[in-house]
């Protein structure tokens, strides 16, 4: 179990002891089992049983438990048994070092995998491909695309040459930061390198595009794939719908969600939300409560994201009884509703009239412990200002105050 002790684990193995001592690299499977099953606290412990059983631990043990780390998200355990590897009298290696630098990546520690990349020369190491691409992830996860494109442009000077994975976190690392020109110029110099870009690289750069509203790019990016014998997935599809919605182009939004299954790629909730919030923006409610329709038949499974879109959709569309119909039906499909989707539904009961209605929310609201906020509130307001309520919109007033939410002019 996950959270065995040394004990525990000493008297599993305990009868293997005798025959590792002799053949010590036997050990090997059990870690490396430990590692597929991302179980490195066992791992750990196993290491210490052999160390003080007397078993010679060698870097393959090391690092398989280094690695079960990095698959385990425990960046901590990983540094700590990277650093005790002198003393187990074990000379780490670059495996030891990739493995920690992606443990550090994975819990959001680029700061410390830029350290160890850095460390390595000191080591008697010299980095590879997988270091820096590791580094590169570090950077990408943490939000740090100047620093992505500096390992990428540093790589040529250390006698490395930058492949598909190094392009691949690069590119991520602008999407992340908003550089959607710069992910196209790096998509661009692929070719010309040996850097042959695939479905991760194309999916990065038009969600790269989505993010900053340039549509037509990513559009483009994903007509284009087929030409360059990239096959779109459904992250590369995802990412294109998301772009259309947020330019409200509902229709466009719409015809690549059609287009998915006719191109053999399995629609997921958020290609759904997708299109539904798209619709939402472009005023179609009865297409998103269909869109929601489809889902159901298609047993794909709705969350509050769905739930907000659809409620939104029929909030612009003055469909108030709809709006509350799909909100009493959240707890029945095993969804928690939040704040988006009380606004959205509050908000429904404002533009329709119905004030008893929308204060009736904003009750429920604090029963089922969600906090307004100022969109709750206002809304609210608005709804109790339409109901000629002006005693009770200064109740919320109040009590926005209380709550320590600032009032604003609306």
């Amino acid at each position: 179990a996950p959270t065995s002790t040394q004990e525990e684990v000493l008297g599993v193995i305990s009868t293997e002891l005798d025959y590792w001592r002799e053949n010590p690299r036997s050990a090997t499977s059990v870690l490396s089992s430990l590692t597929r099953h991302r179980l490195p606290c066992i791992a750990r412990h196993v290491l210490e049983v052999m160390l003080e059983r007397g078993v010679q631990v060698d870097v393959i043990h090391c690092n398989a438990a280094i690695s079960a780390c990095e698959k385990g998200r425990q960046w901590q355990l990983a540094l700590c048994l990277l650093s005790r590897m002198p003393e187990m009298e074990v000379i780490p290696d670059e495996i030891s070092y990739n493995a920690a630098i992606s443990a550090c990546g994975k819990g959001g520690q680029w700061q410390l995998a830029l350290d160890l990349l850095s460390s390595m020369p000191g080591a008697r190491l010299v980095p590879d491909n997988i270091s820096c691409n590791a580094a590169m992830s570090a950077c990408e996860k943490g939000g740090q695309w100047q620093l992505a494109l500096g390992l990428l442009s540093s790589m040529p000077n250390m006698r490395l040459t930058p492949n598909t994975i190094s392009y691949n976190s690069a590119i991520s690392a602008c999407e992340k930061g908003l550089q959607w020109q710069l992910a196209l110029a790096l998509l661009s110099v692929m070719p010309g390198t040996r850097a042959i870009p695939n479905e991760v690289s194309y999916s990065a750069a038009i969600s790269a595009c989505e993010k900053c509203w340039q549509w037509q790019l990513a559009l483009g990016l994903l007509a284009s794939m087929p030409e360059r014998r990239v096959t779109p997935n459904a992250i590369s599809f995802n990412a294109a719908i998301s772009a259309c919605e947020k330019a409200m182009q509902w229709q466009l939004a719409l015809g690549l969600l059609d287009a998915m299954p006719k191109n053999m790629i399995v629609r997921d909730a958020i290609s759904y939300n997708a299109a539904i919030s798209a619709c939402e923006k472009g005023e179609q409610w009865q297409l998103a409560l269909l869109l929601c329709s489809n889902m159901h038949e298609t047993r794909i499974a709705p969350n509050a994201i769905t739930y907000s879109a659809a409620i939104s959709a029929c909030e612009k569309g003055e469909e108030w009884q709809l709006a509350l119909g799909l909100l009493s039906g959240m707890p029945g499909r095993a969804v928690l509703a939040n704040a988006i989707t009380y606004n959205a539904a509050i908000s429904a009961c404002e533009k329709c009239w119905q004030w008893q209605l929308a204060l009736g929310l904003l009750s429920s609201m604090l029963e089922v412990k969600i906090l307004p906020n100022k969109v709750t509130y206002n809304a609210a307001i608005s709804a109790c200002e339409k109901g000629l309520q002006w005693e009770v919109a200064m109740r919320l007033l109040s009590s926005m105050s209380k709550a320590t939410i600032a009032c604003d002019k609306i």
